[in-house]
C-alpha cells in the first residue's frame, strides 16, 4: 500500500491530514505502511496525480475520497466530516475509507 498526502505550500491541514492518515493506519494494524508527503508546486504536477484540492490523501494513486473536484488548481480543500466541513477528514473517516478500499479489492 502507498499512501501519500498531496499538498500545496503552506496548506494549514497538511500536518492533521498526515497525522490523522498515521493514527488510522496504525491502528487497522498498518504501522509499516509510510506516509509520504508529496508537495505540488504547479497545475501541470496537480493534474498529474488524483488531486482534489489540498490535502489530498492518496492511496494507491486514487483519492480516498473520491469527488468530482479532481482539479490542477493549487487550492485547499475541505471534507465533510460529523462536526461540519473541515479541512482533513477525521481518523475515523479515514480508518471506514481505507476498510471499504480493502473491501472493494
Amino acid at each position: 500500500m502507498h499512501v501519500e498526502i498531496l499538498h500545496i505550500d503552506d496548506c494549514p491541514n497538511t500536518a492533521k491530514a498526515g497525522a490523522a492518515a498515521r493514527a488510522a493506519l496504525d491502528a487497522a494494524g498498518l504501522a509499516e505502511v509510510a506516509v509520504e508527503f508529496v508537495l505540488l508546486t504547479t497545475p501541470e504536477a496537480a493534474r498529474e496525480t488524483p488531486f482534489a484540492g489540498s490535502p489530498t490523501i492518496a492511496v494507491d494513486g486514487r483519492d480516498l475520497f473520491p469527488s468530482d473536484g479532481a482539479t490542477d488548481s493549487l487550492a485547499c480543500r475541505v471534507y465533510p466530516t460529523p462536526t461540519g466541513l473541515a479541512g482533513a477528514p477525521t481518523v475515523e473517516q479515514i480508518a471506514e475509507a481505507l476498510t471499504a478500499l480493502a473491501d472493494d479489492s
